[in-house]
């Protein structure tokens, strides 16, 4: 079915092509609780209908990228990493928005964090990172480049904010970091990475493992990128430091090689990137919708103040 979406109702046009990717013209006998939406966003508006969801993705999302993202998380040599797509090729484009359709998996439930699978996460960023790339062009992932956007999203929405100054002085200790590293590569290109690690990337397959979801940003790259979210909420002491020595034990004990004999050597710049990264947009976001910053917000614009005066995470947030 090809599907031009030009009204604007992106998840209108989302549900009637789950519909019939579940359904074909049959009739539907799915119940209210496996028909909804489950994300609104930009960046990515998703359906669920039934055991199916289809997703749109963001705008401008250029087609050769896509389709090498695409066929990696279909590729066998990534069975049991990342969760694939439904197979055969999809030509429906909603609001000028590619369309893929993916099995529905339940994800990390965000009331339980005792339970969050921290070391299964750990485990299949490992796995990940020491798979060969699969033949053919890949693009670099994108978390450096989100990171910048989001320093770019916050001066032109939230530039007279009076946090705003202490997030630029932060990213400029990424920028001009005198390793080289500011540009994101961090000196190889060599891995397959994720590019926008979060415990919403997570969702159980239909044999209950766990399963790393949305390529949106994967690609090749240094792959402790991937390992700093979490590093950066350690750092600000939103992560408790148990769960993650449980995490980057997990990591290392699975073969990971973005950590090293000291873990903060290769960890260092990205937490500092997705420090900025998240109180940048947390300005933006705050900005928009009028109102102040909640407690976490305000913790990470903390922890970009104290970025330059330490000129490290672990140091200047953990430690505090």
């Amino acid at each position: 079915m090809d599907l031009v979406e030009t009204t604007g109702d992106v998840l209108g046009a989302l549900a009637l092509i789950a519909r019939g990717a579940v359904h074909g013209e049959g009739d539907c006998g799915c119940g209210p609780e496996e028909v909804r939406v489950l994300a609104d966003r930009e960046d990515g508006a998703v359906v669920r209908h039934g055991g199916l969801v289809a997703k749109a993705h963001a705008p401008g999302t250029a087609d050769a990228p896509h389709a090498a993202r695409l066929a990696l998380a279909g590729h066998p040599d990534l069975a049991g990493i990342l969760l694939p797509p439904v197979p055969g090729p999809r030509t429906e484009r909603v609001a000028g928005r590619p369309v893929t359709v993916w099995p529905y998996g339940p994800p990390v439930d965000p009331g339980d964090p005792d339970a969050a699978p921290w070391e299964e996460a750990a485990r299949l960023l490992a796995l990940l990172h020491r798979t060969p790339a699969p033949a053919g062009p890949l693009p670099a992932m994108r978390a450096p480049a989100k990171a910048a956007l989001a320093v770019e999203r916050m001066l032109r929405t939230a530039p007279d904010h009076p946090a705003a100054p202490t997030v630029l002085a932060a990213w400029r200790t990424v920028v001009e970091d005198p390793g080289g590293a500011g540009s994101g590569t961090g000196g190889t290109r060599a891995y397959l990475c994720h590019g926008d690690f979060h415990l919403g990337q997570l969702v159980r397959d239909f044999r209950g493992a766990w399963r790393l979801i949305d390529v949106d940003d994967a690609g090749l790259g240094d792959p402790a990128w991937d390992l700093a979210r979490p590093a950066a909420w350690f750092a600000a002491g939103l992560l408790p430091a148990e769960v993650w020595a449980r995490f980057l034990g997990a990591y290392e004990a699975a073969g990971g090689p973005a950590t090293g004999p000291d873990p903060w050597t290769r960890l260092d710049l990205p937490a500092r990137a997705l420090t900025v990264q998240t109180a940048a947009l947390a300005l933006a976001k705050s900005t928009a919708e009028g109102r102040g910053l909640d407690e976490v917000e305000g913790v990470m614009i903390d922890t970009c103040a104290r970025i330059p005066v330490a000129r490290t995470v672990p140091g200047s947030a953990a430690s505090s």
